[in-house]
């Protein structure tokens, strides 16, 4: 069973008390992600999901990572479901020794994939106003809070999966934005304000029946809110040329999103943080065409060269709000 042998697997649920000593689960791998092994397990008593972490990404390069982030992980789950209880899985159980932890399993038939919706192009300017509403909401409870910043001692781990891959990786290949995507990766760094989810993307979100539902948190960091925030609003412009016939509806999601958000923003000027994320979008935007982690569905040159083009340019001339953004994505693609 890939990595992971059935009978570790096993030992590990009945230690935490998910499994009797005589069940015999039956174990479902599930796809989607590039750096974890997830499984469905069937039980007697229910399905369950359990995901370990894993110390070498599933991408063509080389990307590790400290296999420790699941706990960083795990310590969002819990921080974030204080908050909003309803847009977090539960997690039932972990296992410290074998790097591992169990959390409910959702119904696919009543939680559908945000991303896959988005793809068929089901772009939901309400839904992705509640997705900036949800964030805003963990930002704004945890922001200043001392106990949740010495609880997200995740600095290096952030490095390796977020700041090297996107930024470092992608001014290597524009030699000529090197101090500018520099002064991204510190400003980022720098900035601690807030516990940050790191990967606030459409394929870790569930459209549930009660609103979104946020999974993956293995970038969990305490820092800087801005990153959350241009990270989803990335993913929601490049759908633009995934789904070419959605794209107004992609950039009123993008719109909605922006405005539910800065509803909840109270531990900062709202103007310094837009400042912060209309600064690091455009690298985004360039990491995802450039950086290690490329978007699967943007393949042909000519749409690269586009993405490039618009994300140099901004890149160049750092803008300071959403609106500038938005614009020049439009002018670019002809988008309304």
């Amino acid at each position: 069973m890939a990595e992971w042998n059935i009978e570790t697997l096993t030992d590990s649920l009945r230690d935490m008390g998910l499994a009797g000593p005589h069940d015999e689960p039956r174990y479902t791998a599930l796809t989607g992600g590039v750096s974890s092994e997830i499984w469905r397990v069937d039980l007697p008593s229910g399905a369950v999901c359990i995901k370990r972490a894993l110390p070498k990404l599933r991408v063509e390069q080389d990307w590790f990572a400290s296999v420790d982030r699941w706990q960083f992980e795990v310590a969002w789950f819990r921080v974030a479901r204080s908050i909003v209880s309803e847009a977090v899985p539960k997690i039932l159980g972990v296992d410290t020794e074998r790097h591992l932890f169990a959390m409910e399993f959702l119904d696919p038939g009543s939680h559908r994939l945000w991303k896959t919706m988005l793809r068929d192009g089901h772009a939901d300017p309400i839904f992705a106003g509640k997705v900036g509403r949800t964030v805003g909401r963990i930002h704004a409870a945890t922001a200043g809070r001392a106990d949740v910043a010495a609880a997200f001692s995740s600095d290096a781990i952030f490095e390796a999966i977020r700041i090297e891959p996107y930024l470092r990786v992608t001014a290597g290949r524009h030699p000529d934005l090197k101090s500018r995507f520099q002064a991204l990766a510190q400003t980022t760094l720098e900035t601690r304000l807030t516990l940050v989810h790191g990967d606030v993307s459409p394929k870790n979100i569930l459209v549930g029946p009660s609103g979104p539902i946020f999974l993956d948190a293995e970038c969990a960091w305490w820092g800087d809110p801005a990153f959350d925030v241009a990270f989803c609003l990335n993913h929601l412009l490049l759908k633009c040329l995934w789904t070419p016939r959605t794209a107004s509806s992609f950039l009123a999601c993008f719109d909605s999103f922006i405005q539910a958000y800065l509803a909840e923003v109270k531990w900062e000027p709202a103007a310094s943080l837009e400042a912060r994320t209309a600064a690091l979008l455009p690298g985004l935007l360039l990491a995802r065409i450039d950086g290690k982690s490329p978007v699967e569905y943007i393949t042909g040159e000519r749409d690269k060269n586009r993405v490039r083009q618009v994300a140099r340019a901004l890149l160049t001339v750092p803008p300071r709000c959403f609106f500038a953004i938005r614009a020049a994505w439009s002018r670019e693609f002809e988008f309304a």
